[in-house]
């Protein structure tokens, strides 16, 4: 259940946590501070507000870096506050999502975790109350944060958080890292694999010292530049594949990336 904090800049936090690998962040200012995701669970929510508070007692916001649950189902700790996110998150969140609850508590169950699925069970769901199409800054009190819509990736909706004078960028998922880079997780039904690089593309134009994925420890610029040109690679494999010019045998073969991670890719939509 607990977590580490990184400090990545002055005043800027990345959280891990060994469960699903996630990272989650903290913006302080002099007036208030942001939240950028939440994690899965009441129980979740309610440790990171926790650990938030031994860093400071300042009012706080939460944005939401796509509507997964296990950066957004805990909330409901943080309550009231500003709760921001891209405009497609919320209505997704908005929607009906006992299918998704459903799932990740069979899931858990199956892990033998059960506490987790109570957990679950016992969430109140919270759907922003802010939203955004492109971009919108937050004043915190002598430094801003910047939320960004850097084009659909991971999913349709996905928002990244700019703190420009700690030239640090939180990806969300759109940035994950896994040993391979990514996971066979980080492509769904959800994913556009097409767009993904000019989402990374609009991360290094924001010139980042320290990105922090939504998965795994903080990397650099060029650990996203060099999946960039991965996913450019994973989209000409599967043109190859979809022409008939090569077999999914082939392009696992050819990739970079491993197999099962490689076919995720392929396999979407």
């Amino acid at each position: 259940m607990t977590g580490r904090w990184i400090e990545v800049a002055e005043g800027v936090h990345a959280r891990r946590y060994e469960e699903l690998d996630l990272t989650v962040g903290l913006v302080v200012g002099t007036e208030r501070c942001l939240v950028v995701d939440t994690r899965g669970d009441v129980e979740q929510g309610a440790e990171l507000a926790a650990a938030i508070r031994e860093i400071t007692p300042l009012p706080w916001a939460v944005a939401y870096t796509h509507a997964h649950f296990d950066h957004t189902w805990g909330t409901e700790a943080f309550l009231p506050c500003e709760v921001w996110a891209h405009e497609r998150c919320a209505a997704e969140l908005s929607g009906d999502t006992e299918a998704t609850r459903a799932s990740w508590m069979a899931h858990y169950r199956g892990e033998g975790k059960p506490e987790i699925a109570e957990a679950i069970a016992r969430t109140t769901i919270t759907a922003p109350d802010r939203t955004l199409t492109d971009r919108v800054e937050l004043d915190l009190g002598g430094r801003t944060a910047v939320l960004l819509h850097p084009g659909p990736a991971h999913t349709g909706h996905d928002l990244v958080v700019h703190v420009p004078d700690a030239a640090v960028v939180f990806a969300g998922d759109v940035v994950e890292h896994a040993e391979s880079g990514f996971t066979t997780g980080s492509f769904s039904d959800e994913t556009d694999l097409t767009a993904w690089p000019d989402a990374l593309d609009a991360i290094l134009a924001l010139a980042p010292r320290v990105v922090v994925p939504g998965h795994g420890e903080p990397v650099d610029a060029e650990f996203v530049r060099y999946h960039r040109d991965g996913l450019h690679e994973l989209i000409t494999l599967k043109a190859g594949v979809g022409r008939g010019e090569t077999t999914e045998v082939a392009a696992v073969a050819a990739s970079r990336y491993p197999g099962d991670v490689t076919l995720a890719a392929l396999a979407t939509p």
